[in-house]
């Protein structure tokens, strides 16, 4: 399960990484419904719409499954596990959210936004993700191969 203690693990070892990178970022993070446990913002974030993109990535992750920017593919492909995404938040279909995976199963999602590049987005979720000691390779292959190997996904 995830709770308020692991998502400000998350949010924190983001940050961090975020401030290694020398960007400053909004980082979200929402449980497998998308309901939103916790949102930060460094000093300097650019504004609003960063906080909001980071609330759809981790949204899009979360219900998909997969990385955000994956979102379109997902309902090409499956159809959504149930969710309270319409009543909370829309997903963003864009680069810089990950999927929570714990034991193969989907726990929620982590969005991050506001650097000046997606992948450094994408680098911030996944240092982020990380800190629950989460065994990652890499953002790009780790959630492909999870997604297609340890989720049950209806097709």
């Amino acid at each position: 399960m995830l709770t308020l203690s692991k998502a400000q693990k998350i949010i924190d070892r983001a940050l961090q990484r975020a401030r290694e990178l020398d960007v400053s970022v909004s980082v979200a993070v929402c449980d497998a419904n998308g309901r939103l446990i916790a949102l930060n913002q460094m000093d300097g974030s650019t504004d609003w719409e960063a906080d909001r993109s980071s609330m759809g990535k981790a949204v899009a992750a979360a219900i998909s499954g997969r990385p955000s920017e994956r979102l379109v593919e997902h309902f090409r492909i499956d159809r959504l596990r149930p969710s309270s995404f319409h009543q909370v938040i829309l997903p963003r279909g864009q680069r810089g959210g990950l999927p929570i995976v714990e034991a193969g199963i989907v726990q929620g999602g982590c969005g991050v936004s506001g650097a000046p590049k997606p992948e450094q987005d994408e680098e911030c979720a996944a240092a982020g993700i990380a800190a629950l000691t989460l065994p990652m390779e890499t953002a790009s292959t780790t959630y492909t191969d999870r997604c297609s190997s340890s989720l049950s996904l209806a097709r």
